[in-house]
């Protein structure tokens, strides 16, 4: 079964400190790879056109938003994990549900937040997504729902690879954004807006949650969703902690001892942990 990138990053670092191999050939491979994975992102990603990750994603945001100017829009991604920050201080109780289930359905500024994050200036761990992938792949998987879908993607990539997928979200500007996304490239997928339906049961290989269950005010029950829209013998894979971190108040949770007990309950086993790279696990439903 061939390893997932961060396995093999694990196998080429240990070979360093066995002395196997030299620290040189291993950060020369592991760029490699990681070169490999970020292509796949580009490609899935990129409108026609374009080969630049960031110049694509920048054009593709001034498009929805009406502003012609990238440079505008660039600088408005730069500063939008501050903004966001600063608007979640503004005007969310944490202890309050509603008023947190308000802030995602209203606020714009998470769409420059995400979008920065995916042109990958900053962090590598969107290319968590091509693990994901990989993995569904390795599994036969032929169907996803990503949970918290943000703007959508992971699901580009899913699909791009085959996969029927579905996007499900609270918030009303990322869906609207993602399904703006799916239309420009004639690409179709099922949007699920939380605050309005229910998610299919027993409808999906697997699921991905990536960076969502820090932002939730009752993790436990969404665990009870995420099983029953999974098939038996499905997939869930998510990076299930998160650092405190001032610039990301929005993560209000810290324990995810409830989590991994909830998983457990209703027969989750875990399968998979990446303990080397970005932190991702994978559970499967029995």
């Amino acid at each position: 079964m061939e390893k997932l990138l961060p396995e093999q990053l694990k196998e080429l670092w240990q070979s360093v400190a066995q002395k196997e191999r030299s620290t040189e050939t291993v950060t020369f491979k592991q760029e490699q790879l990681i070169a490999e994975y970020r292509k796949i992102w580009t490609d899935a990603l990129v409108l026609e056109g374009f080969k630049d990750l960031q110049e694509s994603l920048f054009h593709e945001l001034g498009l929805f938003t009406g502003c012609s100017d990238p440079a505008e829009i660039r600088l408005r991604c730069a500063r939008s994990v501050k903004s966001l920050a600063q608007e979640w201080r503004d005007r969310v109780d944490p202890a309050d549900p509603q008023s947190v289930a308000q802030f995602y359905n209203e606020s714009q500024v998470e769409i420059y937040d995400l979008i920065w994050w995916h042109t990958l200036l900053d962090d590598l761990s969107p290319l968590g997504y091509v693990t994901a992938l990989q993995f569904a792949l390795r599994e036969n998987s032929g169907s996803c729902l990503d949970f918290g879908a943000g703007v959508g993607a992971g699901s580009l990539l899913f699909v791009k690879h085959g996969l029927e997928v579905g996007l499900a979200d609270i918030s009303s500007p990322l869906l609207g954004f993602s399904r703006w996304r799916f239309q420009l490239r004639n690409l179709s997928g099922e949007f699920f807006d939380l605050k309005k339906c229910k998610l299919p049961s027993n409808a999906f290989d697997i699921v991905t949650a990536m960076d969502v269950f820090e932002h939730l005010t009752n993790p436990t029950e969404t665990v009870e969703r995420l099983w029953a829209t999974l098939k038996p013998g499905g997939f869930l894979f998510g990076r299930f902690h998160a650092e405190p971190d001032e610039d990301r108040p929005l993560h209000i949770v810290e324990d995810f001892a409830p989590t991994f007990r909830r998983l457990r309950e209703l027969g989750f086993v875990q399968v998979w942990e990446d303990d080397w790279l970005w932190g991702h696990q994978v559970f499967q439903k029995g």
